[in-house]
């Protein structure tokens, strides 16, 4: 999968061909007969460029084909049995394994659509490069968090991220658009690719039965054996039957339309996969015209008092927010956690929007010359320099916040987003030092490399060890928070004692016990490890008790 097809390379290399072939043309000249001739040897009246020109025939426009003529992929090799059977393998695994929830299984599902999308880019010509490898290996890393981790949140931002690694690895995007736009490729793939996959199928159907009928025969040989002596061994042993019930996918016939879209959708989407490998979508030629420059001063006169409104800002955090509590008493009349549950919010949309002010301020800032150059970057380094100070700020006071309140799930989500902006702004200053034709793959890598470590950090469990650490040190607790956290918090919540203990995993004992048996399939490692410290320790805390201790009696924060 190289990302020389579909890359700005290759848009440079044929507009060099397309610019040398209209400069290769002899001049034009008028001809009588209503058409054109090229001069001298050149071919004969009514034709236009070599084509016999028609009275309802336009000339020829010398306009540049659009942006959609552009990003055409080019005709795709044809699909090979190899591809075909990876994208039958990825159809049956998903609708074996996903119709009872998330979990290994789908990192499994999602190995036969990789095996079909590297047979097709063998087939086409294309071979991996760095940056792909890189892009499938942090694809296949997101996926597996859902097979780590049972909170949800976590896991879907996790599985947003891999589609996006994934297209780039099928697309070999560089530019913005490249990037950006990628993942829209596989809706297109997922029409176009029926349509190759039927192509296929028919031109194998005519050809000679020995292509196909051995493999049919095998295939049903292998599957009659399969069952017949797995049916005897499992009558002859016990634990043998009990290994090959924990393994298989429990079907049913009611769950048949469910499991059918499943594999319909597994199907499709492997083979947009393959699709793409084979013939993907050129973004990178997509050009994006720069805006009209500005002169420096009506460039840098709001950007300047934009600075100097951000330098008086910091000063007064500096002071506060670092200069003690009395300081936060004698400048605000509020306490710590007050002050800080007022404005981080506020913060982190400046943050956000000092990314937009800095992206238009590129589109038109002055570049006549070095000089130009130069201050373009002195005014916006500034800028991000002193948005970095806005994003400390802003965890500092998440920071006074959750010891005043703890911490919880989604006090955890937007200060890893804070972060995470605040790397963004340091790979715009470095940009502005050594260019910025990395700087939109960067971009995606530092989101995906964001979520990965969110995912594998446990959220749910850094909320129940710091709540935990911090009932340890001064008694104080929320117990009815911890009923809507998930399984991941069970190993710290098991340190509390009891009836704390019992109370704080009602809830996610509740929801697992309605669960039932979850296949391994299905069920995550954070699952698997708290159902098993609830079997060796379940709760044993009456109804009574935690509604006393204010479990079911709406949550209280101290």
């Amino acid at each position: 999968m190289s990302e020389n097809t579909g890359g700005a390379d290759d848009a440079r290399t044929e507009d060099a061909a397309d610019a040398k072939k209209t400069a290769g043309d002899p001049p034009a000249g008028p001809n009588p007969a209503g058409g054109r001739h090229t001069g001298a040897g050149g071919p004969s009246p009514g034709v236009y460029g070599g084509r016999v020109a028609t009275p309802w025939q336009p000339p020829p426009s010398s306009a540049a084909p659009s942006w959609a003529v552009r990003v055409r992929p080019a005709e795709a090799a044809p699909i090979r049995t190899a591809t075909l059977v990876a994208v039958l393998a990825s159809g049956v695994t998903t609708a074996l394994l996903l119709g009872d929830g998330m979990g290994p299984g789908l990192l499994l599902a999602v190995v036969p659509a990789v095996v079909a999308a590297y047979v097709a880019a063998r087939a086409a010509g294309r071979g991996a490069r760095p940056w792909t490898v890189a892009w499938a290996i942090g694809c296949l890393a997101l996926l597996a968090v859902p097979a780590l981790r049972d909170s949800a949140w976590p896991a879907t931002l996790a599985i947003l991220s891999a589609v996006l690694l994934g297209a780039l690895a099928l697309h070999g995007g560089r530019t913005w658009p490249g990037v950006l736009l990628s993942p829209f490729g596989f809706l297109d793939a997922a029409v176009s690719g029926i349509a190759w996959m039927l192509t296929g199928v028919r031109s194998r159907g005519g050809g000679s039965k020995e292509r196909w009928l051995p493999v049919v025969k095998a295939t049903v040989v292998a599957a009659v054996l399969l069952l017949l002596f797995g049916a005897l061994f499992a009558s002859a042993d016990a634990a043998f039957a009990d290994l090959l019930g924990d393994l298989m996918p429990d079907v049913s016939v009611e769950d048949g339309p469910v499991r059918f879209m499943l594999f319909l959708l597994g199907s499709v989407l492997a083979l947009a996969a393959a699709r793409t490998a084979a013939a993907p979508l050129r973004w990178d030629r997509i050009k994006v015209a720069p805006g009209k420059p500005r002169s420096r001063v009506e460039w840098a006169l709001p950007l300047i008092v934009l600075n100097l409104l951000f330098a008086g800002f910091n000063a007064v955090q500096l002071a506060v927010l670092f200069g003690g509590y009395d300081k936060v008493l004698e400048s605000t009349g509020l306490t710590y956690a007050e002050y800080a549950r007022q404005g981080f919010w506020q913060l982190l949309w400046a943050t956000l929007l000092t990314l937009a002010v800095i992206a238009l301020a590129l589109r038109w800032a002055p570049r006549s010359g070095e000089g130009d150059r130069r201050f373009v970057r002195a005014v916006l380094g500034v800028l991000c320099a002193l948005t970095l100070v806005v994003v400390a700020a802003a965890l500092r006071r998440m920071d006074l916040y959750v010891d005043a309140y703890g911490l919880t799930t989604l006090r955890v989500s937007v200060a890893a987003m804070e972060l995470w902006l605040g790397l963004v702004i340091v790979l715009i200053m470095a940009a502005g030092l050594f260019g910025g034709r990395w700087l939109a793959r960067a971009f995606a890598a530092s989101a995906a490399a964001a979520v990965l470590a969110f995912g594998l950090l446990s959220p749910d469990g850094m909320v129940a060890e710091r709540n935990v650490a911090r009932f340890e040190q001064d008694a104080k607790i929320d117990l009815a928070y911890f009923q809507s956290l998930s399984a991941d918090a069970v190993p710290a919540l098991d340190r509390l004692p009891e009836p704390q203990r019992s109370c704080a995993l009602r809830g996610i004992n509740d929801e697992m016990a309605e669960a039932g048996d979850v296949p391994w399939y299905a069920m995550s490692l954070g699952e698997y490890r708290a159902r098993e410290i609830l079997r060796k320790r379940p709760v044993t805390a009456s109804y009574e008790v935690c509604s006393r201790l204010g479990v079911f009696s709406g949550r209280v924060e101290y």
